[in-house]
């Protein structure tokens, strides 16, 4: 086998039809490095049919074309063009021949080119994708993730044919079953031979076997491998071992032939167990879910899926305090989970958003019953040996689970799974009040009205704990290995006295309930985890976890907010990497961080009336003790922290005092007011200090930019990030003092997107100059051959920082 990246020198355009030599336009936007979003880059406008759901982007549709030289070599072998994912609605074609075709913008999948191809000259590849009004969120469009050429023998490993599981971890050994998949397209019969060796994760060799096989002509046969692997290193969050199978074909002893390439499958050898006793268990030992919800754009990437993009992401939210995932709500990219595997990060994978029934135009529920099966096929072959996936749920709010179709539908998803993959748990992600919508006159009136409802800790508490609601979603969840519950945490204590065998995840939450939230699950030995909406701030569903003022430009009341809106505004981290005080928040109550943490609520917003909050929304603070123009001015103070008073002092001397509790657990919120100096909280538990922090008015601002990474690959997956920030010369971030910041690229690299944090904004991802937002903006730079780059960045009225980059060949 040999596998050719084919992610340089492709062209898109608009897409043209038989007639469009006529007009005389070509269509041609640009030379694109894939992965690629084309949508990124398209004009915003308040009119487009998504509106805010998807930030306001208009449809797009893109035709892709590279031009792929086939040597007269390849004749007698078989060609495969390997897409991570094209959204959406593919079309493959090989010399202006439809060559394969895939409905989901999120499934990796094969399309054999061979018939297609011309031995010996230059052939065209064409890959048509189209988006529009079928998401709730920022799709994108395009070539999103990597695309690859296959190149086998007659006698070849199939896609994906090599299936490695854990049988049994004994006290001195681990059992694992390698299981290849072999096919003959050959007109004759051959016998050769499987060779595969596992090496450790130092490198060395831990298990070997060969193993024959004959196959006739068109047939295929597994080769199962049964090796034994002495004292195992397992793979867990903190300790993620990895181990790789490198497996080749080789021609049987006296046939002609040689041996194939090797092909390379990391592999972690770990266990999972769920039960309603004893929770989740990884190698046996108990594990509760510190979930993120995440989409899966990469911010001013757009969808691109690059490799070192969704590394950074896991990167910053397991130093956030996170130990899970949830894929929302789509299977996520190869390059995630690889990152998952190496950094210990455990992945909840999704498959749908939608099954039967349409939540937007044009959705998924148009093509779901010609492809669900291949779909699923499609993601548990990408998942099914990354040691980080514990769990497979095959839905979002799927609005008919509460219906006895819906039902039948769930348990042909629910058992089409275990049968590609008994080792793993299935989930979904039931929304109880969703399943009663059609009857929610007679549910509201059954629990005393509405006034009884909104006074029972709002409508998604009462209504998903009501007797229709259990009712309604009974069977579908009787289908599951573990019931994933959206904002219906009414649900956890009852069940576990209705439903004794029922296993329950909190599969989405709202993010500032976790204070209330996380004890329950704590508490609860049915309820293995949860994961909060959102992790990662992300495009789309715009505003819906912003403070809404009654005097803000456009404000209306409504959840999702106006034009310019860029982003959901939720997330632990904005779009940026940048962590929100929710995050700190969060890290105090799941018991990762024991010192308290200071956020203030913007002084130019305070006394000003808000309206329409949301459940999804954080206080509108920032951790800064720096307010120019408004000294004397009353502010409110946060400080989060496991005590139950907290004290405030301005440059040692009292300043407010009270306790924690009152509006939120492990929350303080105190009135003062805004004098520069340095701001110091002290937690007290029964009097006693359990801790303090601070908080000092910074100084005059500095541009500085930091680059996470100067040493770079020239390969397709890796970038560097550089942090652009306005600091004083004690390093405090002065979040007040926003200016307009230019980035320049020298040598062999690009800017491959800017941002900032700002989730209401009209600048686009591929401007060079952003205005900073609390300081803070954000360059992503991509590496395009080995050699040499500066990064130049420059703020009027600053000193220039420029970072040096040196690049190796790949």
């Amino acid at each position: 086998m040999t596998v050719i990246p084919l992610n340089r020198d492709w062209t898109y355009r608009r897409p043209a039809g038989p007639f469009a030599a006529f007009s005389g336009e070509s269509g041609a936007l640009g030379t694109a490095h894939l992965p690629h979003d084309a949508l990124r880059d398209e004009q915003r406008r308040p009119d487009v049919p998504g509106r805010g759901a998807t930030a306001f982007f208009p449809p797009g549709a893109y035709t892709y074309l590279k031009s792929l030289d086939v040597p007269t070599e390849w004749a007698g072998q078989l060609v495969r063009l390997e897409i991570g994912g094209a959204f959406r609605r593919a079309q493959v074609f090989v010399n202006d021949e439809l060559a394969g075709t895939r409905a989901d913008g999120y499934a990796r999948f094969f399309v054999d080119l061979t018939p297609y191809l011309l031995f010996g000259s230059a052939n065209t590849l064409r890959i048509e994708v189209r988006s529009g009004e079928d998401s709730r969120w920022y799709s994108g469009a395009g070539l999103h993730r990597p695309v690859a050429l296959h190149v086998d023998d007659l006698v070849h490993i199939v896609p994906d044919g090599v299936r490695i599981d854990t049988v049994r971890i004994e006290d001195d050994q681990a059992v694992i079953e390698i299981a290849t998949t072999l096919a003959n397209a050959d007109a004759r019969t051959h016998t050769v031979r499987v060779r595969t060796d596992v090496t450790a994760p130092d490198g060395s060799l831990a298990e070997a076997d060969r193993t024959p096989i004959t196959l006739a002509p068109g047939e295929q046969g597994v080769v199962r491998q049964r090796l034994y692997i002495a004292d195992p290193q397992l793979w867990s969050v903190d300790e993620p071992s990895l181990y790789t199978a490198q497996v080749r074909v080789d021609a049987d002893s006296g046939a002609a032939g040689t041996a194939s390439t090797p092909l390379d499958v990391p592999f972690g050898i770990r266990t999972v167990t769920v039960d309603p006793r004893k929770g989740l268990r990884i190698n046996g030992e108990p594990v509760l879910l510190r979930g993120a919800c995440i989409h899966h754009d990469n911010g001013p990437l757009g969808a691109a899926a690059i490799g070192r993009a969704e590394e950074r992401r896991i990167e910053l939210l397991k130093a956030a305090g996170f130990n899970a995932i949830r894929a929302a709500h789509n299977p996520v990219s190869s390059a995630m989970l690889d990152a998952c595997d190496r950094l210990g990060m455990l992945v909840m994978d999704e498959a749908f958003d939608m099954w039967t029934r349409f939540k937007t135009p044009y959705d998924y529920a148009a093509d779901f019953e010609r492809w669900w099966q291949d779909d699923l096929a499609a993601m548990v072959a990408k998942d099914r040996n990354h040691p980080s996936v514990i769990l497979y749920s095959i839905g979002n709010e799927i609005a008919e689970t509460g219906t006895p179709h819906g039902a039948r539908w769930a348990r042909r998803l629910a058992e089409h799974l275990r049968a590609l993959d008994p080792a793993r748990p299935v989930t979904n992600g039931v929304n109880a009040l969703l399943a009663v919508l059609d009857d929610m006159p007679q549910v509201v009136e059954e629990l005393g009205g509405l006034n009884a409802v909104l006074g029972a800790g709002g409508p998604f508490a009462a209504v998903s704990a009501s007797a229709a609601a259990t009712t309604r979603i009974e069977e579908s969840s009787a289908v599951l290995d573990v019931l994933g519950l959206n904002y219906a945490e009414s649900r956890y204590a009852p069940d576990a006295e209705a439903f004794p065998h029922r296993v329950i995840v909190g599969s989405e939450t709202f993010g500032p309930e976790i204070g209330r939230l996380w004890p329950q699950v704590v508490d609860s030995p049915n309820v293995i985890g949860d994961f909060t909406w959102t992790g990662w701030d992300y495009l789309g569903e715009v505003g819906i976890g912003s403070v809404q003022y009654a005097d803000d430009p456009g404000a209306s009341g409504a959840l999702e907010r106006e034009y310019p809106f860029l982003t959901a505004w939720c997330g632990d981290l904005d779009i940026t990497g940048w962590r929100r005080p929710l995050s700190y928040y969060r890290e105090i109550v799941f018991g990762l961080r024991s010192e308290p943490y200071i956020a203030v609520r913007r002084a130019a917003r305070h006394g000003a009336e808000v309206i329409s909050p949301s459940p999804w929304a954080w206080s509108d603070s920032v951790s800064s003790w720096t307010w120019t123009g408004f000294e004397g001015h009353p502010v409110t103070v946060e400080v989060y922290a496991a005590a139950d008073e907290v004290v405030l002092l301005r440059d040692g001397v009292e300043v407010a005092r009270g306790p924690v509790g009152v509006e939120r657990p492990m929350l303080a919120v105190l009135e003062t007011e805004y004098r520069p100096g340095t701001l110091v909280a002290v937690a007290l538990r029964d009097g006693v200090e359990a801790g303090r922090t601070s908080l000092a008015t910074a100084g005059a601002a500095a541009l500085t930019a930091t680059a996470d990474r100067t040493a770079l690959v020239a390969d397709d997956a890796d970038l560097t990030y550089v942090a652009i920030e306005l600091r004083d010369a004690e390093a405090r971030l002065v979040m007040d003092a926003d200016t307009d910041v230019t980035v320049t690229v020298d040598g062999f690299a690009v800017l491959a997107g800017m941002c900032s944090a700002n989730p209401r904004t009209e600048e686009r991802f591929a401007d060079a100059t952003w205005r900073t937002f609390d300081g803070r903006a954000l360059a992503v730079v991509r590496p395009v051959s080995s050699g040499a780059a500066t990064v130049t960045v420059t703020a009027p009225g600053q000193e220039p920082v420029v970072i040096a980059l040196e690049i190796a060949p790949a």
